[in-house]
């Protein structure tokens, strides 16, 4: 094991330092003093990153598991149309709204503590939304589950960053628990449906609890601990981002079932931007803040993680897109779509692999920015669908952007943690995994509002229906591409002059 971890545990607590305007040289001089251009892992390095992704593993898994058992899951418990999409909603709420709390009190408690805390709640509440007799039941479990992610999320990214120097190695690590994600969502399509089909929909949630019964049986024994900065807990700021992420979660959940127009969707996502502004004043007054403005302001932490959001959000919404083309227009069986996304998986794994070779010959804030670029280039191909042919363009052009994106996850990932000292990776990898869940609940709503609406205004000119919702679908294919090609230009002009992926780290340190 490095002495990252070690070292971490020892550390004098250092009180708000780390909240000042001072802190970043001081945070940046001792995480690029332990950077380590070593990629082999020891045994027990590999036995801790399998336990680590497997936990990630299993909350990419529950994202997606359930959605083609919902059909079924309704009637069986009771949950009419306007209730089914609390079956998701339920689990991304509390998994989007927590995780910076969470990270920050993995941070003071103990990572370790927090991340088998937060695991063991996620096993139980497996089982509970397994068993569950009624839909009461059933959506506390998912809510459960979605606590017990929002611990173990962070605080298990923090374990990888804290447990794997700085450098080729944690890129490494990175790139594998980033793949993994990728790949656990897009089996959880696949299983659910055949699990559905053979075992019923609550073996979904079943599945989940084993897992997480297997990793917590092996977690405690190879896992040590990691600290943060153990000072008094931001109480204000924490209300406030909570209830500013749990209003965005919320209005862009429901909008995607029911669109802008509702009034508690409005009311949530005003509510959720006025409480993030709020958030930020009060970070800017607290003498210890959860979230000091001075990481904000680094380069390497605001353009990451604004990559993570657009490249998550993006990947998400052409997913669905190109779902409702195979099925609604082209009438391709949920099955063989089932088959397409294991491609986009099994493409996803090897731009995961591909990632750290490209971070070492490149530098990562580079590769992300390829990354972000290559994804928009190769999903630009998707416009090129027709009404009657296109499944070949899918399976091509969806498989190689997932691969980009994989590359840009990964790099992200990397860029947004880079140069920070072990007691602030809590906050920076709980920023990362936020980025990531809040993509996840933006791209859908957003690009499918645009297609629909575009759809109904085709409909209206005398289009036919199939064409209109092609002309819906190609908008929002082409609103996908824009972001992408933006926000890479944007990540390529302000990071991408940062060549050297050892120095990467200390330089946007030093440049904040």
């Amino acid at each position: 094991m490095p002495s990252a971890t070690s070292t971490t545990a020892s550390a004098p607590a250092s009180g708000s330092a780390s909240g000042s305007a001072s802190a970043p040289p001081r945070a940046s001089s001792r995480a690029s003093s332990k950077t380590d251009t070593s990629t082999r892992f020891t045994p027990r390095e590999t036995l801790v990153l399998v336990v680590l992704c497997a936990s990630q593993f299993l909350v990419a898994l529950d994202f997606s598991v359930l959605n083609v058992a919902l059909p079924v899951l309704g009637p069986d418990l009771g949950l009419g149309e306007a209730g089914l999409q609390w079956a998701v909603t339920a689990f991304a709420l509390p998994t989007g709204s927590f995780l910076l709390l969470f990270g920050r009190l993995g941070d003071q408690l103990g990572r370790r503590r927090t991340f088998l805390a937060g695991l063991a709640l996620f096993t139980v509440a497996s089982v509970i939304a397994a068993t569950g007799v009624n839909a009461a039941l059933f959506l506390a479990g998912r809510a459960l589950q979605g606590l017990g992610a929002a611990a173990l999320v962070p605080t298990g990214m923090a374990l990888i960053t804290t447990s794997f120097a700085e450098g080729p190695k944690r890129t490494k690590a990175l790139s594998i628990n980033g793949s993994l994600m990728a790949l656990g969502f897009t089996v959880g399509m696949v299983l659910g449906g055949v699990l559905t089909d053979t075992l019923g929909w609550r073996s979904t949630m079943g599945l989940l609890g084993v897992g997480g019964v297997l990793v917590l049986l092996a977690a405690p024994r190879l896992l040590t601990e990691s600290w943060g900065e153990r000072t008094r807990l931001d109480v204000p700021g924490a209300l406030a981002v909570t209830g500013g992420l749990f209003g965005i979660v919320y209005g862009l959940s429901t909008a995607a079932e029911e669109g802008f127009t509702r009034p508690d969707v409005l009311i949530a996502l005003l509510a959720g931007v006025a409480l993030l502004a709020v958030f930020i004043r009060v970070e800017a007054r607290s003498p210890e803040p959860l979230l000091p403005l001075w990481m904000l302001r680094r380069p390497n932490v605001a353009f990451g993680n604004l990559a993570g959001l657009a490249t998550v959000s993006m990947m998400t919404a052409v997913v669905f897109l190109m779902t409702l083309y195979l099925q609604d227009l082209l009438g391709v069986t949920a099955l063989v779509t089932g088959l397409i996304f294991g491609v986009q998986g099994l493409a996803s794994i090897a731009g995961g692999a591909l990632a750290p070779r490209l971070a070492r010959r490149m530098g990562t804030s580079r590769t992300l920015a390829l990354g972000l670029l290559g994804q928009a280039v190769l999903t630009a191909a998707l416009l090129g669908i027709g009404p009657d042919s296109g499944v070949w363009l899918v399976v091509v052009g969806l498989a190689l952007a997932s691969a980009l994106h994989l590359v840009a996850v990964v790099s992200y990932g990397v860029t947004a943690t880079s140069g920070l000292a072990d007691e602030d990776q809590g906050r920076a990898t709980s920023l990362v995994t936020s980025a990531m869940q809040v993509g996840m609940a933006l791209g859908i709503p957003l690009l499918s509002a645009l297609s629909v609406g575009w759809a109904g205004t085709l409909r209206e000119g005398g289009v036919s229906a199939d064409e209109a919702t092609l002309g819906g679908i190609r908008l929002g294919v082409g609103a996908d591409v824009v972001v992408l090609l933006a926000v890479g230009a944007l990540v390529a002009l302000t990071l991408g002059r940062r060549r050297a992926p050892g120095a990467e780290g200390a330089a946007e340190g030093a440049g904040s």
